[in-house]
C-alpha cells in the first residue's frame, strides 16, 4: 500500500504546544522523516518556524497547479495557497500558516531538476524539487536511444542529485540480449548505476526499492511509455499510478500520469512520478554536461591545447582514442550537439550574451567581407 495525495479531506487542527508561539505540532519529525525529510531539512524547518510569526505547519508539496498546492501535513493532506511570491512544486518543503491554509513559505531546495519549459518561451521549467536520487526510466524492449539516456544524464547531473538508469521492462527482452544492452547503457553513463527491471516478473524491482527508505526521494523521468507507472506500483506493492498500453506501431505511449506527484510509500521513502518527457530542452550549464561524459572529459584533459575542440589539432587525446577505437565519435557527436543546445538557450534567457553573440557574428561577417574586397581577382 501507498499514500498519495488526491481528493484530500480536511484535516482537524494541528496539536500545538500552548507555550511555544513559534511551535511546529506535536509529532512533526517522524512525519517528515516518512515524506522523505532528512535531518538537515528537518534543521532547516525548524530554523524557518523560529523566524515565523506564529504557529506553523510544516509539510511537503504532493502536488502543484497553479496558485494551489497538495501539501501533506502531520494531521493530514491539505489543499493550500499560493501567494505570487511563492512558487512550488511537487517535493518541496513548505511552511504553512496555522490561521489559514497559504503557504508562507517555501524551503530552499537541496536540489531541483529543471529543464527547458516547452514552446517558444526561454525559461526554466522545475520539474521536482528535492530528491536524493532519479531514476532515468528507458523502455528495453525498443530501440534504445543512448543520445537520449545522455541527455537525461546531463540535466540530473546538473539536478545536484545521482542519477540511476532504469531499463524497464526487462521481461520482453530476447533470449541473451540484456547483457549487451547493460553494457551498452553503462558506457554512457559514467558514474551512475544501471537497472534491468520488469514490472511483471519483478526482477531487479527489489533493488531498486533497496535504494529508498525513509528520509530518501527519488523521481522518476522518461520518455512517454517507459513504463514510470508501472514501475511506481511495483515499488509501492499495490497501482498507485494508472497504467496505459503502448502503441506497437511506434512504441510510444499518451500521457497518463497528468501531472507531477509525490506519493510515500509505506514500506519508506517518496517517490516523484513525473509526466512522460517527449521533449527535454537543455537548461544546464558546463556542470551537468561535463559531468555526464566525465569519461570525455577525462580525455581531453591529454590534449596538448587547452582549448582543443577535438576536430584537426595536433595532440588531440580525444581524435586519437576514436581512432584507436577506446572511444565513440558518436559520444562526441551527442556531447557537441549538447553543448550547442545548452549555448544557445543560455544566450537567448541571458540578453548580455545575446547581443555579445550578435557582435560576435557581425565582427566575423565584417571580417569576412572585408577580406572578400581585398582578394586578388583573378584574370
Amino acid at each position: 500500500m501507498s499514500s498519495s495525495a488526491s481528493s484530500p479531506p480536511p484535516p482537524p487542527p494541528p496539536d500545538f504546544p500552548a507555550s511555544d508561539r513559534a511551535a511546529l505540532p506535536a509529532g512533526w519529525r517522524d512525519s517528515l522523516v516518512r515524506l522523505g525529510a532528512d535531518g538537515a531539512m528537518m534543521a532547516s524547518i525548524e530554523a524557518a518556524a523560529a523566524d515565523h510569526a506564529g504557529p506553523a505547519v510544516p509539510g511537503r508539496v504532493a502536488r502543484a497547479e497553479h496558485s494551489l498546492v497538495t501539501v501533506l501535513t502531520p494531521a493530514g493532506p491539505v489543499r493550500a495557497g499560493l501567494t505570487r511570491r511563492e512558487q512550488a512544486c511537487a517535493g518541496d518543503y513548505v511552511l504553512l500558516s496555522a490561521a489559514e491554509p497559504v503557504v508562507a513559505e517555501v524551503l530552499p531546495r537541496r536540489s531541483h531538476l529543471v529543464r527547458h519549459a516547452a514552446g517558444n518561451r526561454t525559461e526554466p521549467q522545475t520539474l521536482a524539487a528535492n530528491m536524493d536520487e532519479v531514476f532515468v526510466t528507458v523502455a528495453a524492449d525498443r530501440g534504445v536511444s543512448l543520445g537520449r539516456i545522455e541527455r537525461f544524464l546531463a540535466l540530473v547531473w546538473e539536478s545536484g542529485t545521482i542519477p540511476v538508469v532504469v531499463l524497464t521492462k526487462g521481461d520482453l527482452l530476447a533470449p541473451g540480449a540484456a547483457t549487451p544492452l547493460l553494457t551498452r547503457a553503462a558506457g554512457v553513463a559514467p558514474g551512475a548505476d544501471v537497472h534491468l527491471v520488469s514490472a511483471i516478473t519483478g526482477e531487479g524491482v527489489g533493488d531498486l526499492a533497496r535504494r529508498l527508505e525513509p528520509g530518501r526521494t527519488a523521481a522518476l523521468i522518461g520518455s512517454s511509455g517507459a513504463g514510470k507507472s508501472s514501475l511506481l506500483n511495483a515499488l509501492a506493492g499495490a497501482e498507485v499510478a494508472a497504467t496505459t498500453r503502448v502503441r506497437d506501431a511506434d512504441g510510444k505511449g499518451r500521457h497518463k500520469t497528468a501531472w507531477r506527484e509525490l506519493v510515500v510509500l509505506d514500506q519508506g521513502g517518496a517517490v516523484i512520478d513525473t509526466p512522460g518527457l517527449r521533449g527535454l530542452g537543455m537548461w544546464l550549464d558546463e556542470t551537468g554536461l561535463d559531468t555526464a561524459f566525465a569519461d570525455l572529459t577525462e580525455l581531453a584533459l591529454g590534449c596538448r591545447f587547452s582549448d582543443c575542440r577535438h576536430a584537426t589539432e595536433p595532440g588531440c587525446a580525444v581524435t586519437a582514442a576514436i581512432e584507436a577505437g577506446t572511444f565513440e565519435a558518436r559520444r562526441l557527436e551527442s556531447y557537441r550537439k549538447l553543448e550547442r543546445e545548452a549555448a544557445y538557450v543560455a544566450r537567448k534567457a541571458d540578453p548580455r550574451a545575446r547581443r555579445a553573440q550578435a557582435r560576435a557574428e557581425h565582427a566575423i561577417t565584417r571580417e569576412g567581407a572585408a577580406r572578400a574586397r581585398h582578394r586578388p581577382r583573378s584574370s
